[in-house]
């Protein structure tokens, strides 16, 4: 059973405190179907967070069967799903991959056979056996939100939150969404709470809870909610809601609730078959195999960022060896037993001379170092931005964040070497006149990769959109030349926070030091 008991939710607001939700209480028994419904704005999809965790209440308790959630721990990760309004999977993985992937990151199983056999399961249920070999990005509105479903459903939970996975669909589509939840809470076992816009097809719900402007102005059935609105239908709910203050709903509901409320809730059976302990979620270590591996089935599918990558690894490095085609002269000496003026002349000659190699050697070491910081850049700055949807989801459902930062540490570590390496090899291969240890100059060709890669996913973590990350990283690669010659006359106080963010300088500085004698 899931209890509500006086749940407000307010948010700071100039200075002070705005309630969204206000005195919140309803009980709902196993095997239930509830709607939430309301006009915009009211507080369904905060109060379904409430509900899940994601939002913590300000006051009240919430009750799942007889545990308060705020004294006895939250919920388990396996008994809870929250399905919220679009689908989120990866575009480039299938509809099996996508649920098998699930099923490995929230379930704790003993073989692969068992994965194939939940994965199998789950699509019968929602629907989508015969398009499981389909990529995501082909799937229709109403078959993504089935996913959405399938990707909930793996670990059988016994609450299973939807947030207008209805919205947007045809009617058509809209009705089998609604029938399919309606038959995920059919075993007796299952609570389905839906949040919804349509007041269409509300006769496959057990009840309907509607909100207005933070408060409960209505739970009972749904065939009863034209009555107590005084309306000819639902479509006119909406509208008489405006007639009247929600505080005058909110008491006029206090009055009549035991009338309407008692007749919505069916008795909760007192034995279910099959009934079973929250599932133990996998371990870190396994669920970064997981992540790893399905991060390179994504980044080998996905042909444009592909194509892309390959693009810099094979173009970058020939940039480099176009400004050193025609070789490194070998630096020039004074020739000994030349008179006093001869030997002035030709000191000023070899100074000229060398003054060339240096700015060359210089050039291509700059050109380096600044190409593999835009690489490092295009590695990272979309890396958790654009994908953060998609990762605050599998954290409410038991990833373990530090599983999620190592298959992306991982992932990047191996775009690096390859990049780095293949830069410095080809250009030495290319340029075999370039001074210096070859071993050295491609380890600090790493750590340049390597600082701006770190430095951009952490851009990534921090920016709340793909672009914003992108944007942010593209400006700081271009900060790499002109502050990377200019940080030594920066003032005192402005140099010691330059410095961090300049790694072509310490790349630039580094590999010269390196190549002095």
């Amino acid at each position: 059973m899931l209890e509500l008991d006086q749940i407000g939710f307010s948010i700071p607001r100039g200075g002070g405190e705005q309630a969204l939700l206000q005195d919140i209480s309803i009980r709902v028994n196993r095997g239930h179907f509830m709607a939430i419904v309301g006009p915009s704005g009211c507080g369904k999809t905060t109060l379904l967070r409430v509900i899940a965790g994601l939002n913590e209440e300000s006051e009240g308790h919430i009750r799942w069967e007889g545990r308060d959630l705020a004294e006895d721990g939250d919920l388990e990760p396996s008994e809870v799903g929250y399905v919220p309004q679009f689908s989120i999977a990866f575009d480039e993985l299938t509809v099996e991959e996508s649920v098998e992937s699930a099923v490995r990151l929230r379930v704790q199983t003993r073989s692969g056979a068992q994965v194939e056999e939940i994965a199998d399961t789950v699509m019968e249920q929602v629907g989508l056996t015969e398009l499981r070999d389909r990529r995501v990005k082909v799937l229709s509105g109403g078959q993504k939100r089935r996913l959405g479903l399938a990707l909930e459903l793996v670990s059988d939970p016994t609450l299973l939150l939807c947030d207008e996975v209805t919205s947007g669909l045809d009617p058509k589509s809209e009705r089998e969404i609604v029938e399919l939840m309606h038959e995920l809470s059919e075993d007796g076992r299952r609570i389905v709470i839906n949040v919804t816009h349509s007041l269409g097809g509300l006769h496959l719900y057990d009840s309907v809870l509607v909100l207005f402007a933070g408060r409960v102005v209505f739970h009972g059935p749904p065939d009863q909610l034209a009555h107590y609105f005084s309306v000819e239908n639902a479509e006119e709910v909406y509208p008489s809601l405006a007639n009247r203050e929600p505080d005058d709903w909110a008491r006029s509901w206090a009055r009549h609730a035991d009338a309407y409320y008692e007749a919505a809730i069916k008795a909760e059976p007192d034995q279910l078959e099959g009934a079973h302990e929250p599932a133990p979620v996998p371990g870190p270590l396994a669920q970064f195999w997981v992540l790893l591996a399905r991060r390179w089935r994504i980044f080998f599918r996905d042909r444009t960022g592909l194509l892309l990558h390959l693009a810099m690894l094979v173009g970058f490095p020939l940039l480099v060896v176009i400004f050193g085609l025609d070789g490194i002269p070998q630096p020039k000496h004074v020739p000994a037993g030349a008179d006093l003026m001869e030997k002035l002349a030709a000191q000023q000659a070899v100074a000229a001379d060398n003054l060339k190699i240096g700015g060359l050697i210089s050039g291509l070491i700059m050109f380096q170092v600044i190409l593999l910081t835009l690489m490092g850049s295009n590695n990272s700055a979309r890396e958790i931005a654009a994908e953060r949807p998609i990762f605050e989801k599998e954290k409410f459902g038991g990833l373990h964040v530090s599983s999620y930062i190592a298959s992306k540490v991982c992932f990047l570590a191996v775009l690096v070497l390859v990049q780095a390496l293949w830069m410095g090899v080809f250009v030495q291969l290319c340029i075999p006149a370039l001074p210096g240890d070859i071993v050295t100059r491609l380890l600090i060709l790493i750590l340049v990769n390597s600082a701006m890669c770190a430095i951009c996913l952490g851009i990534s973590g921090l920016m709340k959109t793909p672009e914003q990350a992108t944007l942010l990283s593209i400006y700081l690669v271009g900060f790499q030349l002109p502050l990377s010659g200019a940080v030594l006359a920066l003032p005192g106080w402005l140099e010691p926070l330059a410095r961090p963010l300049i790694s072509a300088f310490w790349g630039w500085s580094g590999s010269l030091s390196s190549m002095k004698n």
